[in-house]
Parts: C-alpha cells; structure tokens; sequence
C-alpha cells in the first residue's frame, strides 16, 4: 500500500471515530469499503502513535461467538477548546478527543459591544475550562469559535458591521491566538450549530441537513454530503436576508422586507407588544405559548409560515434529508414547527416535501459551542498537525 493511501485511511479512521464515537473494525470496514485486513493494520498503526484505544466495554453481539471490540479515540490524545459568543453570552467549553466535555461555563456578557473585552473574557474562562478539566495547554490541539455574523474568509473578519458593530477590522482569529497560544478556527455561529447538531443531536447520522437558527436574527447552517457548506468566500446561509416583502420594513442589513423583519425574535415581539405588554421579552413569548395562549401561539405560527416559505425553496435547491430548527425561539415547539411545515408541504416539490424531516434541535443553547469542539476534533489536518496523525 503507498504512503499516501495509508495516510488517507488513517485520516478516514480517525473521522469516522469522531463521527460516530465508537465503533468495531467490522463497521470501519463497512463504512470506508476497505477489507477487515487493511483495517486492522490502519487501526494498529493508530494505535501504536497512541490516538486510538480499545473500549474495555464490547459491543452488541450480533450472532454466535464474542461481541466485538469497540474502538474510539483516546482521551489522553490530547484536547480541544470551544467558544460560542452569542450576542449576549458567552461560553467555554473543553473536550477529550473522544469528543466528552470535560469542563463548560457561561456567562451573560454584551459581545456586541466590546470585542476587546468579549476576547479577553473568553481568554480567562479558557484558562478556567483548564484548570477545571486538569488539561494541560500544551495538549490542547486547537480551538473552535463561533461568532454571531458572517465571516468572510477572504479577509478573516467578520462580514457585517451592522451585526457585530463592535468588531469592525477586527481580525478574531489573530486576535484570539495571540491569547490563547493555540491555533483557532472561527466561524459563524449557524454554521457550527449545524455541525452540532450533525456531530451530537438531531441531525446525527445524517449527510444532508439544513440547520435554521431563529433568534434575534436568522442564519442557517448548511451541512451538504457530510461536510459543512461555506460558499465561495464563506457567507452561505444567510436566510435572514432573503426579501420576503418587496415594501416591508427596512432591515438592519438596508435592504426592505427581509425574513428577519417578518419572522425574527424581534418580529415576534413587536407583533405582541400591540396586544399584550410593551415590556414582553422571548421568555414571556415561550411561557405565553406553554399556557396555550392563541396571540403569542398565532404569532409565532405566522412566523413559521415566513421561514417555510422561504426554506422551500432551499428545499427544491439542495434536497435535504433533514431540517434542524434551533435557536431560542425553537422552544416554541408545535406553533413554529407547524408553520414551517405547512409551507414546505404547499411550496416544495411534493417528492421533496415528502422527504424531508421537520425537527427542532436536541442541543439547546449548546449546539454552538459543540460544533465549535466538532469543528477541531473532525479537522484531521489539525490533528496531523499537532503529530496526531500522520507519517
């Protein structure tokens, strides 16, 4: 076998581990094509540079004779960092290799604002994650970050001086490297709550999925054939700012009647002020529609329909097999779901529509900051990198 080969079956080894967490070389064999020979001399070779172990714990016995050994990547590998600053948040979490969270904590904190400040808060909850987790900083192999704007990746700054105002010519991923002391890795904040999803929640197992992240804007994330999807220069996704009203409202991003005007938290909020309090925040909204209120409950229906409208026609484009709705206001539950699946069924392709599940996020407020660890533990260049694999 040459060289390259077996470096690119180490490669595929180590990512399906991180994918599915653990498995025999029986399913390595069957998800990468290879013979049970090559794979038990690629899993050899992983074990002996100490990146996979065998589970003490067998697998489910399918027949007659021993169940088999399950393998997964080793903790004591090494470790990588994950930071999600939402708008009014921010959160640190460490993780093992074998993707388990050692160590996580958050904070309310106005990220908007001070970047300066953002950065240097996430550099001391860093080194409390740390401390916490007994990791040394030198076995951390990189870490993920999720900011809540479009990055463009030509420049490594953040697409939208409207969004994240206070970050303008800032390049985060410089910025957080000199703190940390750590390769970085920064993307936008949909786009790692897809890969969340896909690597941990609602979307696991699944190579097609479109996550939508409802909140005070809309974003999506988009994992097309298993990867993520970023675009030419890295702002794919931004689902908030299709016009969905040619004369409505005028949007943050200067343009009228995009989504975000019609179906955004603020939206939603605006909608109820008029008929219940001005001072109603997105709890109240969620609290109104767990009482089964009809105005808070129509709303945020009506708000579904928008989202739908426009995910059908993503849905004739990309055929997904699965859309993950997160963000805060996926708690809302049936109200939203059903609006956006009844657009879907009415504007997509009947096959299409048919085919594609509706289902609200398993990861909460966490799928960021799960994506972001996702973003470095599935990234087999980092790990080749840091002498983890490769010749």
């Amino acid at each position: 076998m040459s060289t390259s080969l077996r470096e690119a079956n180490r490669q595929r080894v180590v990512e399906e581990l991180r994918r599915h967490g653990n498995l025999s070389r029986a399913d390595l064999a069957r998800l990468m094509g290879l013979s049970p020979t090559t794979i038990t001399a690629v899993v050899a070779d992983l074990r002996a540079r100490g990146l996979v172990v065998e589970e003490s714990e067998r697998g489910e016995q399918a027949g007659r004779g021993r169940p088999p050994v399950l393998l997964r990547l080793d903790p004591s590998a090494g470790g990588a960092l994950g930071i999600d600053f939402g708008h009014r948040h921010l959160r640190v979490a460490v993780a093992d290799l074998s993707r388990m969270v050692l160590a996580e904590r958050v904070t309310d904190l106005d990220v908007d604002a001070a970047a300066e400040g953002s950065l240097d808060a996430a550099a001391a909850m860093v080194e409390d994650v740390l401390l916490e987790a007994g990791m040394d900083r030198d076995r951390i192999v990189g870490a993920g970050v999720g900011l809540p704007g479009p990055i463009d990746a030509r420049t490594g700054t953040v697409g939208s001086s409207v969004i994240l105002p206070g970050w303008v010519g800032l390049r985060p991923t410089e910025e957080l490297e000199r703190r940390l002391g750590v390769g970085v890795k920064v993307d936008n904040d949909a786009n790692l709550g897809a890969l969340g999803e896909v690597s941990f929640g609602a979307g696991r197992g699944l190579s097609d999925v479109l996550y939508v992240k409802v909140s005070s804007g809309i974003g999506a994330g988009l994992v097309l054939g298993g990867r993520l999807y970023h675009g030419a220069v890295g702002l794919a996704g931004e689902l908030g700012h299709v016009q969905v009203r040619e004369h409505g409202d005028v949007c943050r991003c200067g343009n009228r009647g995009c989504l975000e005007t019609v179906a955004a938290a603020g939206a939603v909020l605006a909608a109820l002020h008029r008929t219940h309090r001005a001072d109603l925040g997105v709890r109240d909204v969620l609290a109104l529609i767990a009482a089964g209120d009809p105005g808070a409950r129509r709303v945020v229906d009506d708000a579904g329909r928008a989202i739908g409208r426009v995910l059908a026609d993503a849905c004739n484009i990309l055929n997904p097999t699965a859309i993950v709705v997160g963000g805060e206001l996926s708690t809302a539950g049936a109200p939203l779901l059903a609006g956006i699946r009844e657009s879907i069924d009415r504007y997509a392709q009947p096959a299409i529509a048919q085919a594609v599940q509706i289902t609200p996020g398993a990861l909460g407020e966490r799928a960021e900051v799960l994506g972001a660890l996702a973003a470095i533990i599935g990234d087999t260049d980092r790990l080749r990198s840091a002498g983890l694999v490769g010749l």
